[in-house]
């Protein structure tokens, strides 16, 4: 069976890699461990993301995360989608207020913007082309269920909605509802799936881990 892997990289990153030592994470190895042939033939991978933005408390951030796109654009049959980044200044509430004072605070907000709409279109587009047999969603997005079950209604194909919540988190009731399949990220596989610490691009460059992951 021919299936496609669409993957929601900040919602994977924050359900399972934050602050674990597996952010080096080979998904084609990943993909095919969690769905293993011969019923499933990994056809495509598609990684949704953002360029992050330096923050004062870590500031290698956007570095280590260039890294990472290069080696996951050495992966075969793998494409990396952007979205937007957003941060600004914004003020809230503060809980509880206080019986004096003020009542909000600033704060910098931190947003991406673009990655479900991404997957949305490319799960659909995909489908309508015929490009899979079988959709595998890693997301815990609960705003992706209309186009999930808009490709089971409308083209019958099957989609299993795979939930990164090894952290705690719970899994979407709304995703669970209109998935053919709804399983957890086994965080047990994700020590064996990294790639190497040292691997070449297609131009043979060098491409190293970072040293802080």
């Amino acid at each position: 069976m021919r299936t496609n892997v669409y993957i929601d990289g900040f919602n994977l990153y924050y359900g399972c890699l934050k602050g674990t030592p597996h952010k080096w994470l080979d998904l084609a190895a990943f993909c095919k461990a969690s769905f293993p042939p011969p019923r499933n033939q990994i056809n495509r991978i598609r990684y949704f993301t953002a360029h992050v933005i330096a923050r004062p408390n870590d500031p290698q951030q956007p570095q280590r995360q260039q890294t990472l796109l290069r080696a996951l654009r050495t992966v075969p049959r793998l494409s990396v989608h952007l979205g937007r980044y957003l941060e600004k200044p914004t003020r809230m509430p503060l809980h509880p207020p206080p019986a004096t004072g003020p009542k909000t605070v600033q704060v910098m907000k931190s947003e991406e913007k673009g990655s479900d709409v991404n997957i949305a279109c490319y799960l659909l587009v995909d489908a309508f082309d015929g490009d899979y047999d079988a959709a595998v969603v890693i997301s815990n997005d609960s705003d992706l269920a209309e186009p999930i079950r808009l490709v089971r209604r409308k083209f019958g194909k099957p989609v299993i909605v795979m939930h990164p919540c090894s952290n705690g988190r719970k899994p979407s009731y709304e995703l669970q509802k209109v998935a053919s399949k709804s399983v957890m990220v086994d965080a047990n596989l994700l020590p064996a799936c990294q790639f190497p610490a040292t691997l070449a691009d297609a131009a043979g460059r060098t491409i190293h881990k970072p040293a802080s992951w």
